[in-house]
């Protein structure tokens, strides 16, 4: 169905920008849009029934994540890559591999990735800090899957976050909801971003010989910047451009001072009320003997 104007005179909507406006701007609503368009030119022009349906076509021709829609700064998808790269001992010849963490904007497809030696808990964690400092801000949201080291009990509506993880959050002031069980919508975003890193970066370095995680991390964020200044044929734009205009003014501040890794762990206070921390005692007040605390535990 087509929806232009009747009449050639009156110029065909801009909806890409038009939708990149909506993106960026909160309460910019369709109506006002059409208001201000209307101003421009001579009536009769669309009415804004028709207005809204050609809006809603374009719409589901761009194929748009999935036909889910993600306001600037809103929402970070956080994941790991399915292969893992290869480190090896440069004396010793013996190799360690290497996982790849993903995070990807909402609404600018703009990415971020590194390499770690694993999906524990501090890697994971210190991740997520090393990503905010990336994007020189935080967004209002963060989904990642139901992994372990996010997600202490899963659950389909209110899952458990790890305390550790729940404290990463806090401190960025950020909120954390992970991706339901069996709703793939939910994390499409993050799929997709693994699947683009593992095509674009991690099949260009898998005859590369790396000795050391910084050595490989180097390479990641060569390919990274090449990758997320790419042209999208979808977009008509890059991920940096996109990022530059939708989703960089919209992040949070960063904290003042930078993020260290704590370890939360529940431990029990013995008789003679002290507690027992990797193999460190501690005293605490002799009401608490029996008792259950929650223990914060930093490098610092």
């Amino acid at each position: 169905r087509d929806f232009s104007p009747r009449q050639k005179r009156y110029p065909t909507p801009d909806w890409l920008t038009i939708n990149k406006d909506l993106k960026q701007h909160k309460h910019l609503t369709l109506q006002l849009v059409f208001d201000e368009m209307r101003e421009k030119v001579a009536e009769p022009y669309y009415s804004y029934s028709h207005f809204c349906r050609a809006y809603r076509e374009w719409v589901g021709k761009q194929r748009l994540s999935m036909r889910q829609h993600h306001k600037g700064g809103e929402k970070l998808f956080v994941d790991y890559c399915g292969p893992t790269l290869t480190i090896t001992c440069p004396t010793t010849q013996e190799t360690r591999t290497a996982q790849v963490f993903v995070a990807v904007l909402g609404a600018s497809n703009y990415t971020y990735a590194e390499a770690t030696y694993s999906q524990q808990l501090e890697d994971w964690v210190m991740s997520h800090a090393r990503c905010f400092a990336f994007l020189g801000g935080v967004p209002e949201l963060v989904i990642p899957d139901n992994l372990k080291s996010a997600v202490s009990k899963p659950c389909r509506y209110e899952p458990d976050l790890n305390p550790t993880y729940h404290q990463l959050a806090e401190y960025y002031n950020v909120a954390v909801i992970p991706a339901r069980p069996y709703k793939p919508k939910d994390k499409s975003k993050a799929e997709v971003g693994v699947q683009i890193v593992e095509r674009w970066i991690m099949a260009r370095l898998r005859k590369q010989t790396f000795y050391s995680l910084a050595h490989l991390n180097q390479e990641i964020a060569k390919l990274l910047d090449v990758m997320n200044n790419k042209v999208m044929k979808q977009y008509q734009q890059s991920r940096k451009q996109l990022f530059e205009m939708v989703d960089k003014s919209a992040l949070k501040p960063l904290p003042e001072k930078p993020y260290h890794y704590t370890q939360i762990k529940t431990v029990r206070v013995h008789i003679d009320y002290h507690v027992e921390i990797e193999k460190h005692y501690y005293s605490v007040p002799y009401q608490w003997v029996k008792k259950q605390l929650r223990a914060h535990i930093t490098n610092q």
